[in-house]
C-alpha cells in the first residue's frame, strides 16, 4: 500500500515538473558566444573524442585542421574536371585529404580518415566561410553529429557530446526557424534520435545518453520547430519514448523521466489538434478523407521485450539502441565495419523532399497505441505501464479532449476500445490502477461526455452501485429519525435478482459471483471506495455536470435516474456511519460534493435562462411523468402482468389493450419488464395472438437459425415447462421460415424439430449437471436430426457451425453471464445501443434547475439536518448553515414550498422549541435582582436548558433568517414557527402581537393562509357534538357532587397562548378585503368553535372569541360565511353567569357593528338575540353604561336601525332603563329632607347612581323621539286599526305610565311630559277609527289607578301628591282636548262618568291639601266647556234635549254631588235640583268596560286610605 501512495505521490510530482519544464522552454535564451565558434567548437569537442578512442586513435591531420579545398583541386576545377569530387562526403576524397604528415601505411600508402571524424573536418571547413550560421543550411549542419548518434561503433561519451552539441543549437537557436531546410533537418534528427546506437559501457552512462536523447527529442517536440515534424517522425519520437517507459532493465529514474517528457510531448501533440480545428475550418470532413487515404502510413510500435532494438544481434560487442522498426519492417544492425553503409544511409539528398507537418493520422496513432497500452487482458503490459498510459492519456484529455470528440476517428476510438479498457480498469483491485483509470475516466466524462451518453451511464452507473451502502441508516441518540427521512436506502438503478428457474441453464449465476465478474458494484476495498468517490466529486464540481445527468437520464425514458442516484449516493454516504466500511475520508468528501452541487444552483439563480437549442422543459417534464408511469406500469406487470397491461392502458402507455401490436410494442420496447415474467406470459395459451404480434417484431433475414434463437431469447426467457417451450419454438419456427427462407430446412415441422434439437444442445452443453465425458457430442446432435428434414439429412456443415456456436457460446440472457465473456457481451449490447442513441446535451443553464432540485431536495435537507445535528466544529456548522440558506432560497425562488416547510421543520425539531405541548412550568424559579431584591426575575427550565446547549440556539437563529427572508414561500412550515412563537409566549417570552403581525403583514394571500390554518391548528377542538341528537335514548344522569349539589361543566384554565392565536388569528384576517375572502371563513369557523364549546372554555378566552368574531363580522361585509343572527343566537345561548363574566368583551364587539353600515346594522338589531343580550346585560353596573351608548347607537344613527319588528324590544329595554334610574329616589329624598333642616346635602357616596337617573331620562326622551315613527311603522305594517294601534301606541303608553310612577322625581317628570306630548299628539287621534279612544281606559285610568296605590304614593310621597294633582290634570285636559271627537261617540257617557269616579277617588284619597283646590277646579273648566259647547245642558222645557245629553247632565250632577256637592249649583245656578233620572240604554251601560282593575263603581272615602 505504502508502494502505491508513492507512486501517486511520484505521478503528482512528475507532472508538475513537466509543466515546469514546458514553462522553462518558452523562455528564449541567448548565448554571448559566436555562434559560428561555437557549432566549430562542438566539432572539435566530438572529433577530439574520438580521437581518444582506440578506434580513432590513427586519424589523420585533417581531422584536426580541417579539410580546404587544395590547389590540385583548384587547377582541377580549371581544367574542367568535375566539381563535385570533393562535396561527395562518400569517402572519395583526393590525395590532400588522403595523406597525412610524416605516417604511411604499412605499404607506404596514406591512411584515411574514419568517415565519422572526415565529415566534421568538413563542417569545420564550410563553417570558415560561413558568415552567419543561421543562414547554414540545416541537414548540412546536423549531418555529422547525425553520423555519430546513428553509428553503433560510437561510445556512450562520444554519442553524448553529439546530443549535446544538437541540443545548444538548438536551445540556442542556432537552428531556428528560419534556418535553410529546417523541415528536412528536423526529419532527419528525429530518424536519427530514433535510431541511434552506441557501444554498451556501463549502465550509469548508457542511461545518460538515453537521457539526453529523450530531452532532446522533448525539445524537438516542444521547440519552435516542432510543429514541421511529419507523421513518421512524431510516431518514431513517441514510439521510442513509450519504449524507454515499458523497458523493465532501465532504471526507475529513468522510466519515469521518460514519462514526464511524454506527458509533455503529448500535451504538445494533442495541442496541435486544435490547430488543425482551426486550419480545417468548416471542412473538417476533409482530414477524416485524408486520413483515410493514409491509413497506414505511420505505425508504432514500443518495445516490451527487453531490448531497445527489436530482432537479433549479430554483433558480439554489446551494444545500446533506440532503433526501432519503421512499417514492420526490421532495420539492420551497425557495427563499427559497416560504417560506411551508416553513412550511405544517412547522406544529405541531392533534393530537398516535401516534408508535410504532422496531423491527424499521427496523433490518432499515437493515440491508439495509448489505448492499446490500457487493455487489461493484454499481459504483453504490466499494471505499471498502464498506470503510465492511463497518466499520459489524462494529460492529452485535458489538453484536447473536446477537439477528440469532434474528430470522428479520434471519438470512436475513444467511445468503444478506450471506454471499454477503462470500464474494466475501474475494477481492478489495484489501487494506483483504480485511482488513475477514475481520474482518467472522470477526465474523459469532463471533456468528452458530450459523445459518450451511454458509455457515462455505465460508469456511473457502476460507481453508484458500489458506493451506495445497502444498510439502514442508523438511530443517533437525541435525534429523531423522521428528520433524515427521504435519503434513499438502495439506488433506484438497482434491478431485482435474476430468477431462479432456467431453461438454458439449471441455475442463475449466483449475485456474488456477476459482482466478482464485474457485473454488480460487488465489495470494494475502503481505499477503493475513496477513490472512487473522490472521482465522483470531482464530476460533481463540474457546474452542468448534475444538470446534464437529470436531462439526459432522469427525463429519459428508458435511461437510469443517475441525478437522483447520484445525489442519493452522495446524501447516503454523508452519514458518520458510512466511515465503517470505507474511510473516515468518505463522510466530509461525499458533503463536500453535496455542499457544492446546492452551491452551483445557487450561483445559476439570477442567471439570464438560456434555452437555445436545448430540449422544452414543459416536454421533459411530460417524459419524465411518463417515465414513471411506466415504471409503475412494469412493476405491476412484473406482480400481475393483465394488471399492469391495464395500468398502462388506462394511463395511455399502450394504445389499445385489445391490440396485440401495441402490446408487444411497448414489451419489446421497455428494458424494464422481468424477462421471466414475460416469457411466461407469452407462452400462455390464451396469449397467442400476443406471442404472433410479438415475433412480427423480429426480422430474422439473412441469419442463421441459431442466431435467430440466439436473438429472440435475448428479449425474454424461456419458461421451465415443456409445454410453453413448444408454443414459442412454433411461433418463432413459423416467423423464421417466413422471414429468413431458410435453405435446406424442408418445412416449419423440420425447422421445429431442428430449434427443440438447439435449445436441448445449449442445456447439455452447459448445464453444471452433465459431466463433461457425458455431454453430447457433434456425432450425437447430428443422428438426432436425421431424416427430420423431409427424409433428408440437414447439411453437415450447416449443423457443424451450429454445434460450435452453441458449444462455445451459451444461449442465456446477458445478465446471466457467468464467463469471462459477460462485460464483452455487455459492451457489444452498449455499441448497438450507441448507434441509435442520441448525443449528450450539454447544459449550461438553468432552465432545468427546478425540476431537478425538486427531484432531489429530499435527501439534501435530510443529509443537512443529521450533520447538523451531528457535528462539532465549526466549519462544518457553517457550511451547513449556508446551504440551508441556499436550500431555501432555492426553494423560495422556484416556489417549491414543500421544501421551505421542510427546512424548517427541521429547523424548528433542533430548536426544542416547536414541541406540541407547552414546556413543563413547575420547576420555574424567581430570583430577586437589584440592589435592594426590588427586581424579580422568573428562571425556568426551559430557559436554563435552551441556553446550555449551542445547536438549539444556532437553529433558532438559522430559522429566524430563512423565516424573515423567504416568509411569502412558506406554507406548512407555519406549524412549527407558531408552535415556537406560542412556546416563547407562554414562557412570558416578550413577543408582541405587533411585531409578528408587522413580520406577516405584507404576506400574500397564499402564505397567509397557510400560516392561518397552522395557527387554527393549535386550537383545541371543542368537545360539543357536530351532530345534533334530536331524543336521546335514555337521559345521560347527571354527575352529583359530594355535598348533592349537581356538578358543573368542567372549564378548562386560562390559556393566554390560546387568546394570542385567536387575536393573532383575527388581526390577519382582517387585514384587508382580500384576506377576509381568503381566509375569514376559517377564522370565523374557528371562532365559532371556542364559542359553541363555552361551557368548557375559560370566560376570558370565551370573551375574546365573541370579541374577535365580531371584529371579524364587522370586517366580512357581504360574505356569507358569517352572519350576525348566527353570531348573537350563539352568545344569547350563554350560561347567564358566563354571559356576565363576557359582557364587556361582548359589548364591545357589538359596539362597532351597530355603527357599521346599514347592512350589518340592521342586521344586527332586527336580530331577537341581540335585544336578548342587551335585556341581559343591562342591569349589570358594568356594563350597563355600554348597554345604553349601544342602545343610542341604534336609536339615534344616521341609518335607521328602529322598524317594526325590533320597536318593541327597544321600547322594552329603554323601560328598563328608565327603571333602573330609580334608585335615584333615595338621593333625592335626602336631598329634600337636608333641605327641610336647612342642611346641606350630602355627599353622594354612590355616584353612579346620578348617571342611572341621567340614563333614564335620557330613556324617556328617547321614548318620545320613537313616537315619530308610529305612523310610519302603522303604514309599513298593514295591520288592522285596532291591532297597528296595539302593536305601538300601547308599549308606549306602557311604559310611559309605568315611569310616570318611577320613584325618580327626574324621571317621573320626564316620562308624563312625554306622556302628556304623546297624548296630544295630532298623529294618535283620528276620525277614521275609534282606537284612540283606548288612552282613558288604557292609559289614563290605569295611570290613575297606579297613582292611587298606596305603595306607589308611599314611594315618593311629596313627589307623588304633586304627580297625582298633575294626572286629575292631564286627564281633564285630555278630556277637552278630544271634546268635539268625543261627543261623536257613543260611548262618551260612560267615558265621562268612570272620569268623575276617578277624580271621586282622588278627593277622596286622603290627599287633601292640593287635590282640593286642582280637582275642583280642573272640573270646573270641563263643566263649563261641556256647558259653553252645548254637550252638558240642564233640563229646560224650553229646549228639547238629547236622551245622551239628559243622561250626562243627571250622571253628572249625581256624580258630583257625592264628593263636591256645592259644584254644580255653584256653575249652575238656576237648576235648583237634581232632575230625574232618564233611562238609560242598556248599551251604554256597557260601552267602556273596566279596564286595568278600574272599577265603575262609586268610591267612598274609606276606600282610598
Amino acid at each position: 500500500m505504502n508502494n502505491e501512495s508513492d507512486d501517486t505521490r511520484a505521478s503528482d510530482s512528475l507532472d508538475l515538473l513537466s509543466n515546469s519544464q514546458t514553462l522553462a522552454k518558452s523562455r528564449p535564451i541567448t548565448i554571448a558566444v559566436d555562434p559560428v565558434a561555437l557549432v566549430v567548437t562542438e566539432c572539435i569537442t566530438v572529433t577530439s573524442a574520438m580521437r581518444k578512442h582506440a578506434r580513432w586513435a590513427h586519424s589523420s591531420v585533417s581531422a584536426i585542421l580541417g579539410a580546404g579545398p587544395s590547389r590540385l583541386t583548384a587547377l582541377g576545377k580549371e581544367m574542367g574536371r568535375d566539381r563535385d569530387a570533393s562535396a561527395t562526403g562518400s569517402g572519395e576524397d583526393d590525395g590532400a585529404l588522403a595523406s597525412r604528415w610524416g605516417l604511411r601505411g604499412a605499404k607506404g600508402k596514406s591512411m584515411q580518415d574514419n568517415p565519422l571524424i572526415s565529415a566534421f573536418a568538413r563542417l569545420r571547413n564550410d563553417m570558415k566561410r560561413c558568415k552567419d550560421v543561421r543562414t547554414f543550411d540545416t541537414p548540412a549542419l546536423l549531418h555529422p553529429f547525425l553520423q555519430v548518434i546513428r553509428s553503433s561503433s560510437t561510445s556512450a561519451p562520444i554519442t553524448s557530446l553529439a546530443l549535446i552539441a544538437v541540443t545548444k543549437m538548438l536551445a540556442y537557436n542556432i537552428i531556428s526557424r528560419d534556418s535553410p531546410n529546417l523541415a528536412q533537418g528536423m526529419q532527419l534528427l528525429a530518424s536519427a534520435l530514433t535510431h541511434c546506437r552506441f557501444e554498451h559501457s556501463d549502465a550509469a552512462s548508457d542511461e545518460v545518453v538515453l537521457l539526453r536523447i529523450l530531452k532532446l527529442m522533448e525539445g524537438m517536440i516542444t521547440g519552435p520547430g516542432g510543429d514541421i515534424l511529419s507523421d513518421g517522425s512524431v510516431c518514431e519520437i513517441m514510439e521510442c519514448g513509450l519504449s524507454m517507459c515499458t523497458q523493465p532493465r532501465l532504471s526507475e529514474f529513468l522510466r519515469r523521466s521518460a514519462e514526464i517528457s511524454l506527458v509533455t510531448m503529448c500535451q504538445t501533440i494533442f495541442e496541435r489538434l486544435k490547430t488543425i480545428e482551426v486550419e480545417s475550418g468548416d471542412e473538417p470532413q476533409v482530414l477524416e478523407q485524408s486520413l483515410k487515404q493514409e491509413k497506414g502510413a505511420v505505425r508504432m510500435d514500443p518495445s516490451t521485450n527487453g531490448t531497445l532494438l527489436p530482432g537479433k544481434r549479430q554483433e558480439s560487442r554489446p551494444s545500446m539502441s533506440l532503433e526501432v522498426p519503421a512499417n514492420n519492417e526490421s532495420r539492420t544492425s551497425l557495427h563499427s565495419s559497416e560504417s560506411q553503409a551508416d553513412l550511405v544511409q544517412t547522406s544529405e539528398p541531392d533534393k530537398e523532399l516535401e516534408i508535410k507537418p504532422y496531423s491527424l493520422p499521427s496523433i490518432l496513432e499515437l493515440f491508439r497505441v495509448l489505448v492499446e497500452i490500457l487493455d487489461p487482458l493484454d499481459r504483453k503490459y504490466s499494471d505499471t505501464v498502464r498506470v503510465m498510459g492511463l497518466r499520459i492519456i489524462n494529460v492529452a484529455l485535458e489538453v484536447a479532449g473536446p477537439s477528440i470528440a469532434n474528430h470522428p476517428c479520434l471519438a470512436s476510438l475513444a467511445k468503444d476500445t478506450m471506454c471499454r479498457h477503462l470500464f474494466q480498469l475501474v475494477r481492478s483491485e489495484s489501487i494506483v490502477l483504480l485511482h488513475e483509470s477514475l481520474r482518467t475516466a472522470g477526465t474523459l466524462l469532463a471533456t468528452c461526455r458530450s459523445v459518450l451518453k451511454l458509455q457515462q451511464e455505465l460508469f456511473l452507473s457502476y460507481l453508484v452501485a458500489c458506493l451506495h451502502p445497502r444498510v439502514a441508516i442508523p438511530d443517533e441518540p437525541g435525534v429523531d429519525p423522521e428528520l433524515y427521512e427521504g435519503v434513499p436506502q438502495a439506488p433506484r438503478l438497482v434491478k431485482p435478482p435474476p430468477s431462479s428457474t432456467a431453461s438454458g441453464r439449471s441455475t442463475p449465476v449466483p449475485v456474488k459471483d456477476r459482482q466478482k465478474l464485474g457485473m454488480e458494484g460487488g465489495q470494494r476495498k475502503p481505499d477503493a471506495r475513496e477513490a472512487m468517490v473522490e472521482s465522483v466529486g470531482a464530476l460533481v464540481r463540474i457546474p452542468s455536470f448534475m444538470t446534464e445527468l437529470f436531462v439526459n437520464y432522469d427525463c429519459e425514458i428508458d435511461r437510469s435516474d443517475l441525478c437522483i442516484d447520484m445525489v442519493g449516493l452522495l446524501s447516503r454516504n454523508a452519514f458518520p456511519d458510512s466511515a465503517t466500511w470505507s474511510t473516515t475520508n468518505v463522510p466530509p468528501l461525499c458533503l463536500d460534493s453535496l455542499l457544492g452541487y446546492i452551491q452551483s444552483i445557487a450561483d445559476r439563480l439570477e442567471d439570464v435562462p438560456k434555452t437555445k437549442d436545448l430540449p422544452n422543459r414543459e416536454m421533459l417534464r411530460q417524459r419524465r411523468a411518463l417515465k414513471q408511469i411506466i415504471i409503475r406500469g412494469t412493476t405491476k406487470f412484473n406482480e400481475n402482468p393483465k394488471a399492469g397491461i391495464a395500468f398502462l392502458a388506462s394511463q395511455g402507455v399502450i394504445e389499445d389493450p385489445n391490440d396485440p401490436h401495441s402490446i408487444t410494442k411497448f414489451l419489446k420496447g421497455t428494458t424494464r419488464i422481468d424477462k421471466k415474467i414475460l416469457g411466461e406470459f407469452l407462452s400462455k395459451k390464451t396469449n397467442d395472438h400476443i406471442l404472433n404480434a410479438f415475433m412480427e417484431l423480429f426480422d430474422f433475414a439473412g441469419q442463421r437459425v441459431d442466431e435467430a434463437l440466439r436473438l429472440l431469447l435475448n428479449s425474454f426467457r424461456l419458461p421451465g415447462e415443456s409445454q410453453l417451450i413448444e408454443r414459442i419454438v412454433t411461433a418463432f419456427a413459423v416467423r423464421y421460415f417466413s422471414t429468413a427462407k431458410p435453405e435446406g430446412i424442408a418445412h416449419t415441422d423440420a425447422l421445429f424439430i431442428l430449434v427443440y434439437a438447439i435449445i436441448m444442445l445449449n442445456v447439455d452443453q452447459h448445464s453444471p449437471k452433465v459431466k463433461s465425458q457425458n455431454r453430447m457430442s457433434f456425432q450425437d446432435f447430428a443422428r438426432n436430426l436425421r431424416d427430420v428434414n423431409d427424409g433428408k439429412p440437414f447439411e453437415e456443415d450447416f449443423l457443424q457451425d451450429i454445434y460450435d456456436a452453441i458449444r462455445d457460446q451459451e444461449i442465456v440472457l446477458p445478465e446471466e453471464h457467468d464467463n469471462s465473456h459477460a462485460f464483452e457481451h455487455a459492451w457489444r449490447e452498449l455499441l448497438v445501443k450507441v448507434q441509435s442513441a442520441s448525443d449528450l446535451v450539454i447544459c449550461d443553464t438553468n432552465v432545468y434547475d427546478v425540476d431537478m432540485f425538486t427531484a432531489t431536495w429530499r435527501p439534501i435537507v435530510a443529509t443537512l439536518t443529521y450533520v447538523f445535528m451531528s457535528a462539532s466544529e465549526d466549519t462544518v456548522f457553517q457550511r451547513v448553515i449556508q446551504a440551508f440558506d441556499q436550500c431555501a432560497t432555492i426553494a423560495a425562488k422556484y416556489n417549491l414550498n414543500e421544501c421551505i416547510d421542510r427546512i424548517i421543520h427541521c429547523l424548528a425539531t433542533i430548536s426544542t422549541l416547536a414541541t406540541p405541548t407547552p414546556p413543563d412550568t413547575s420547576l420555574n424559579t424567581e430570583i430577586q435582582t437589584g440592589e435592594n431584591g426590588q427586581k424579580s426575575i422568573m428562571v425556568s427550565k426551559f430557559a436554563v436548558d435552551f441556553g446550555r446547549d449551542y445547536k438549539p440556539q444556532l437553529a433558532t437563529v438559522v430559522l429566524s433568517h430563512i423565516v424573515n427572508g423567504h416568509e411569502a414561500a412558506i406554507r406548512d412550515g407555519w406549524t412549527p414557527i407558531v408552535r415556537v412563537f406560542i412556546n416563547l409566549f407562554a414562557r412570558d417570552t416578550v413577543i408582541l402581537v405587533e411585531n409578528i403581525t408587522d413580520l406577516v403583514s405584507r404576506l400574500p394571500l397564499q402564505p397567509l393562509k397557510s400560516l392561518i390554518l397552522s395557527l387554527l391548528a393549535q386550537i383545541p377542538e371543542d368537545s360539543s357534538p357536530r351532530v345534533m341528537v334530536v331524543k336521546p335514548d335514555m337521559p345521560a344522569p347527571n354527575p352529583v357532587r359530594p355535598n348533592g349539589q349537581k356538578a358543573g361543566p368542567t372549564i378548562s384554565p386560562y390559556d393566554p397562548a390560546l387568546v394570542y392565536v385567536l387575536e393573532l388569528c383575527t388581526l390577519l384576517a382582517i387585514r384587508d378585503e382580500e384576506t377576509v375572502m381568503g381566509i375569514g371563513k376559517d377564522v370565523a369557523h374557528a371562532l365559532q368553535g371556542v364559542i359553541r364549546d363555552a361551557n368548557h372554555v375559560h370566560p376570558v378566552v370565551v370573551g375574546r372569541a365573541c370579541y374577535y368574531l365580531f371584529s371579524l363580522l364587522q370586517a366580512s361585509g357581504d360574505l356569507d360565511f358569517i352572519r350576525a343572527p348566527v353570531v348573537l343566537h350563539s352568545i344569547s345561548s350563554f350560561d347567564p353567569n358566563l354571559l356576565k363574566q363576557c359582557a364587556t368583551l361582548v359589548l364591545r364587539g357589538i359596539e362597532p357593528c351597530v355603527k357599521a353600515p346599514s347592512g350589518l346594522r340592521c342586521e344586527m338589531t332586527t336580530s331577537p338575540d341581540f335585544w336578548s343580550i342587551l335585556h341581559a346585560l343591562q342591569p349589570i353596573p358594568e356594563t350597563g353604561p355600554l348597554v345604553f351608548q349601544i342602545l343610542e347607537d341604534v336609536v339615534d344613527g344616521t341609518t335607521v336601525a328602529i322598524n317594526v319588528d325590533n320597536f318593541g324590544p327597544t321600547i322594552s329595554l329603554l323601560n328598563a332603563f328608565a327603571t333602573a334610574g330609580s334608585v335615584g329616589a333615595g338621593q333625592e329624598q335626602r336631598r329634600e329632607q337636608a333641605g327641610r333642616r336647612s342642611k346641606a346635602p350630602p355627599p353622594d357616596r354612590r355616584p353612579k347612581n346620578s348617571e342611572a337617573v341621567a340614563r333614564g331620562t335620557k330613556a324617556m326622551s328617547i321614548l318620545y323621539s320613537l313616537t315619530s315613527r308610529v305612523p310610519h311603522f302603522i303604514e309599513q305594517s298593514h295591520l288592522e286599526a285596532h291591532d297597528a294601534w296595539a302593536a305601538h301606541w300601547s308599549p308606549i303608553f306602557r311604559c310611559l305610565i309605568t315611569q310616570c310612577t318611577n320613584p325618580c322625581r327626574d324621571i317621573r317628570q320626564q316620562a308624563f311630559s312625554s306622556l302628556q306630548r304623546c297624548l296630544l299628539s295630532k298623529d294618535l287621534a283620528s276620525p277614521d277609527h275609534n282606537e284612540w279612544t283606548k288612552i282613558f281606559g288604557e292609559v289614563l285610568f290605569p295611570l290613575m289607578h297606579q297613582l292611587l296605590k298606596p305603595e306607589v304614593y308611599s314611594s315618593d310621597p311629596t313627589g307623588m301628591a304633586e304627580t297625582r294633582v298633575q294626572a286629575a290634570q292631564l286627564v281633564c285636559r285630555i278630556f277637552l282636548h278630544y271634546l268635539v271627537l268625543l261627543s261623536e261617540w257613543e260611548g262618551m257617557l260612560d267615558l265621562w262618568v268612570k272620569i268623575l269616579e276617578v277624580m271621586d277617588r282622588l278627593m277622596n284619597s286622603g290627599q287633601r291639601d292640593s287635590l282640593e283646590e286642582a280637582v275642583p277646579e280642573s272640573l270646573k273648566n270641563v263643566l263649563l266647556v261641556m256647558s259653553s259647547g252645548g254637550y252638558l245642558a240642564p233640563p229646560s222645557e224650553d229646549t228639547e234635549q238629547t236622551e245622551q245629553q239628559q243622561q250626562l247632565w243627571h250622571e253628572t250632577w249625581m256624580r258630583l254631588n257625592r264628593f263636591l256637592p256645592g259644584l254644580m249649583p255653584e256653575l249652575f245656578p238656576d237648576v235648583a235640583s237634581v232632575p230625574p233620572q232618564p233611562k238609560r240604554k242598556e248599551k251604554s251601560e256597557t260601552t267602556m268596560p273596566p279596564t286595568n282593575g278600574v272599577s265603575s263603581e262609586p268610591i267612598h272615602p274609606t276606600d282610598a286610605a
